[in-house]
């Protein structure tokens, strides 16, 4: 069975040299940690990232969106409600069809950076 290792600092540390203040006047604010958590939630679910990496390419209707990934308008049509309430994608309408498009290109960056990331060895 593994052991689980805590980890602490030894017995004569006496910490950095900064003070603690001065990097909690640096440190992000609880709300935007919780804003934050609330994007990075959004890109834990495979098919929002798949939505998005589509919509990297170019803008595209619901039914092109549920042919690329394989899916019923409706449950795409879902994620990308919850996409447009995080303000991830938006939405075009020409006569009765929908198009959507990411909403900035903080998303791309976020994303393609991430991909990078994930990929850098």
């Amino acid at each position: 069975m593994d052991k689980i290792v805590l980890e602490r600092c030894d017995e004569g540390c006496t910490h950095s040299d900064l003070r603690l203040q001065d990097v909690r006047q640096l440190m992000i604010t609880e709300d935007s940690a919780g804003r934050l958590a609330e994007l990075f939630k959004a890109l834990g679910d495979p098919t929002r990232v798949r939505l998005i990496g589509a919509l990297l390419h170019r803008e595209l209707c619901v039914h092109d969106l549920a042919e690329l990934l394989d899916m019923g308008q409706s449950a795409v049509s879902h994620q990308l409600r919850y996409l447009r309430n995080m303000r991830m994608v938006k939405r075009r309408k020409s006569g009765k069809t929908v198009f959507y498009s990411l909403d900035d290109s903080h998303i791309e960056q976020i994303f393609l950076q991430t991909l990078q990331h994930l990929e850098h060895s």
